[in-house]
This record gives C-alpha cells, sequence and structure tokens, in this order.
C-alpha cells in the first residue's frame, strides 16, 4: 500500500504533494511557490504578508452565508533530521514515505507531518466543492520550528475570522485550549586552541541509538538526552583519570528537539588507556538500565583516533563539561491547575563548535506561567554564566491561557461526541504552539487546536497513525458544519 491508497484520498493526496516539496525552516521559497500554484488553479483568493504567511480565503456554502468566517491554520515549515547514514538533502529531496503496520513513517528522515498533514487538511478543503462550511480562511505561517517567525510577524488587519482552528496538535481525541510559552537560552563559551599533546591516547566517543523526540510534547517521558550521557562520561573520566584532553565535541541540532546523537574527540594518558574503556563498559551498563524502558538501542562506541591538530585549551574544557553536566534538562514541575499537564521543563539541546574559537550550548526553557519560564531561563544562564560563559536569551513567545469557557471549544465538544458517541479530552499542551503569538495581534480569537495521531516527532522515527487521519478529518468537517450563524 502506498501513500495514495489511504483514505481520506483528498487529505493524503496533498500530503503526499507537500512531501515532494523540500520545506526546511526558513527556507520555505519552494512551499510557498507550491502554495501560490494551488490557488491560481483552484481560482482562490490569496494574499502574502512580509514574513511569507500565506492566507487563502474561500466563500461560504450556500445557506451558511451567516456563520462567522472561521480561520484554520498551520505551518509550512519541517524539522530536518535524518538517521546517521541516510543520504538525503533536505533542501533538495522529497521525503520517501511508507506505510507500514497502520503508521505512515519516512524512509531515515522526519515525516513531516508535523506540520504538514495540517497543511494537507486546509489543502482539501479549499479544493473540494462538496463540504459544507460557513466563510474560511486558510492561514500557512512560516518558520515555527525555529523561531515561530511567521506567526510574531503576523501583521495586524491580516486576518477577519474571530475563531482560528490550529492544526496542530499530535493526539486525535484530544482538543487542546492552552499551551507554554518558551524562551531560548544559548551559552558562548570562547576557548584558546592548543597543539594537541604528543604521547597521548585519542579516541572518538559516541553516544547514538536514542529515540530523541519532541522537547515540549515528551519531555516527560524521560527519553535519553545524547549531551547529557556524553558529558556524564567525560565527567566520570575526568574525576576517574584527572588529565583529560578535550578535541572536539559535537552533540543535538535543533532547540526543540531532545538530542538523539553526540560525540567527543578525547585524548587521554597512554597509561589510562584501559581505564578508559573498563569506565565505558561500567557505565553503558548504567546507562542501558536507566533507558531500557525508553531508549532501548541506546549505543556508547568508542574508537581510537588519529592525533588532531589542535585541542580546546584545559580551563575551557573544564568548564564546558562541567557546566553542561550541571545543567538542568528535563521536567521541572507540574501543574497545580490540570492534571498531568507539565508547567515548566528546560532542554539541553545542543553543543556546537563555531567559528571564532567559540562552542554554543544550545537551550530550551518551556512554562505555562510565564514567571516559571523566566526563572527556568535564569537558572540555566546561572549554570554557564559561573563556568565563564557569556549567555544570551532569545524573544521567547508567550503561552497561550487555557479558556474552558470557549464557545469554539463547546462546538468541538459537542461534535466529537454526536461522531463518535464518547467525550474528546480537554487539555493543555507542553509544546509551544503558535496560538499565543496570535493573541497578541487578536486578542478577540476563539482558539482550539486539534490534529491526528503523531508520535516521535523532531526524529527520524516520526509517524501518523494513519486510521486517525479519517477521524480527525470527519470531526474537522463536523466542527465547520455544527458553527452557529451569528
Amino acid at each position: 500500500m502506498k501513500i495514495t491508497d489511504l483514505s481520506p484520498a483528498l487529505v493524503w493526496k496533498y500530503f503526499h504533494e507537500v512531501t515532494q516539496v523540500p520545506r526546511p525552516s526558513k527556507k520555505e521559497e519552494k512551499i510557498i511557490k507550491y502554495l501560490e500554484t494551488f490557488a491560481a488553479e483552484h481560482k482562490i483568493a490569496i494574499k502574502k504578508d512580509a514574513s511569507g504567511n500565506i492566507l487563502m480565503s474561500k466563500p461560504a456554502t450556500q445557506g451558511k452565508e451567516n456563520v462567522p468566517t472561521v480561520i484554520l491554520q498551520s505551518h509550512v515549515d519541517m524539522v530536518c533530521e535524518k538517521n546517521n547514514g541516510t543520504e538525503h538533502d533536505f533542501d533538495n529531496d522529497p521525503i520517501e514515505t511508507i506505510v507500514e503496520n497502520g503508521w505512515l513513517r519516512a524512509n531515515g528522515t522526519t515525516l513531516g507531518a508535523d506540520n504538514g498533514i495540517g497543511v494537507a487538511a486546509e489543502l482539501a478543503l479549499l479544493a473540494s466543492n462538496d463540504i459544507e462550511h460557513g466563510p474560511i480562511e486558510c492561514l500557512f505561517t512560516v518558520d515555527e520550528e525555529t523561531g515561530l517567525t511567521g506567526a510574531k510577524m503576523l501583521e495586524k488587519g491580516f486576518l477577519t475570522g474571530n475563531i482560528l482552528l490550529n492544526l496542530d496538535s499530535e493526539d486525535e481525541g484530544e482538543i487542546f485550549m492552552g499551551c507554554a510559552g518558551g524562551k531560548d537560552t544559548a551559552a558562548t563559551f570562547t576557548y584558546t586552541p592548543q597543539a594537541a599533546p604528543e604521547g597521548m591516547f585519542y579516541f572518538r566517543i559516541d553516544v547514538k541509538g536514542l529515540n530523541g523526540g519532541h522537547s515540549g510534547g515528551e519531555i516527560h517521558k524521560q527519553l535519553g538526552n545524547a549531551n547529557k550521557i556524553l558529558v556524564r562520561y567525560l565527567f566520570l573520566l575526568k574525576k576517574e583519570i584527572g588529565s583529560l584532553v578535550l578535541c572536539s565535541i559535537d552533540g543535538g541540532n535543533l532547540r526543540n528537539a531532545i538530542a538523539r546523537e553526540a560525540h567527543a574527540v578525547v585524548g587521554v594518558p597512554y597509561n589510562a588507556k584501559e581505564s578508559v574503556r573498563v569506565l565505558l563498559n561500567h557505565f553503558t551498563t548504567d546507562i542501558e538500565n536507566e533507558l531500557k524502558h525508553v531508549d532501548t538501542n541506546v549505543k556508547l562506541l568508542l574508537e581510537s583516533a588519529e592525533k588532531p591538530a589542535f585541542c580546546i585549551d584545559e580551563t575551557t574544557a573544564t568548564n564546558l563539561i562541567y557546566s553542561m553536566h550541571a545543567c538542568p534538562h528535563g521536567v521541572l514541575g507540574m501543574s497545580q491547575d490540570i492534571e498531568d499537564l507539565v508547567e515548566t521543563s528546560t532542554n539541553l539541546a545542543s553543543v556546537k563548535m563555531k567559528e571564532g574559537n567559540t562552542i554554543v550550548v544550545g537551550t530550551s526553557q518551556r512554562s505555562s506561567i510565564d514567571s516559571c519560564k523566566v526563572y527556568a531561563a535564569n537558572m540555566v544562564a546561572s549554570t554557564f554564566l559561573l563556568a565563564g560563559a557569556s549567555v544570551a536569551h532569545g524573544d521567547g513567545y508567550p503561552g497561550w491561557a487555557p479558556n474552558p469557557n470557549s464557545a469554539i471549544l463547546q462546538v468541538a465538544q459537542d461534535a466529537y461526541k454526536r461522531l463518535f458517541n464518547k467525550e474528546a479530552k480537554i487539555k493543555a499542551i507542553h509544546a509551544g504552539l503558535e496560538c499565543g503569538l496570535f493573541l497578541e495581534k487578536y486578542p478577540q480569537l476563539d482558539m482550539i487546536s486539534f490534529g491526528p495521531t503523531l508520535r516521535d516527532v523532531h526524529s527520524p522515527n516520526e509517524r501518523i497513525e494513519i486510521a486517525t487521519v479519517q477521524l480527525w478529518w470527519d470531526h474537522l468537517l463536523e466542527v465547520l458544519k455544527s458553527v452557529p450563524a451569528k
């Protein structure tokens, strides 16, 4: 079975087309052109703002002219992650999809169902001629994954509707009425390159095989973080052996993804060579035991390496290892208002060697309480400031405060019960959505978020449960049909 054999046919048709268009964050030119071509072919009204956001409008079907305008919203960019050894150019290559055991996944890369399936649903709605709805506006935003740029740059007056359906959630049967806000914190170490000493045993240590995942939606699962595992080993090695030379280090990629892979090149005195291997064996056993329920394929690999030309000066290397070891990662607090909701968390996302003899550690904090978001960001900053790094915070984005009295929430609840004879779960989400930013420009908006079931987004294990797409699509159409007249 192929993606084009699935139902609802029109949604999957457009999702397949979307997967064939490269659309990394900040490089959305090709998907924007695709959307513009789609609008021209279907004679749909379209406009674009300065940041590249697209808005397509479609009038009401007969008899629905007095229904308020509903905005449907998805983001067009995708997280670009691939497995080690997978040959894929996200700037030019289409995504290869595989139907397997009731799920759709990609071949060694992220799938882009986050949020391509939302884009596909909007296109299916715009292209159809047999769906009952009032006036609709379909908003396609850019650069959600790396900066929420499209939502931040959305112009006042661009939208006319007062109801917004965000199609960027990941659990069918759950309707979200709030989300966390977020803030990025980056620490920069400046090191002095030194000639790598002679007479040392140099080796490369790799952490791989982890599932990774979304740093908001999956932070509570206690998944392995490759950066944390790597620096834990380096800390133990330094404690055990004392003399350690750090030549290079790299781990993780995106601020909103839990690091799946990390590696470092290290040197120790030759007489400590056996201790390196023994310590790794014991440490690997500990990690496998800690992650036996969530990351069963974790691997720590050691191989000898040629002597590098340079290494990082000892003071900076020590400060980097100690501060990354001390830096918090994971859930910092649970909500007192909503059961089982993570309130505050932080993600030790990446460590990268950059130009100018710098090493940048990237982190991301989230909270549904703004003061706790700031507190978490300052806690992380303090860890690195104590280690002599310079620290910078991103602008961040606001949360979306839950509104249990939302009119569109009630419409969606009733529609779900009517369709499936069971109650939808009403929740808030720890992941960041664009909704909070929309409210800053359009405070009158009444919003909900819902979607089909996705798993392991922001990782090459990303997949979408095929059967839930039909359920979600039916629910979406029932909501549009049920919005009451003004």
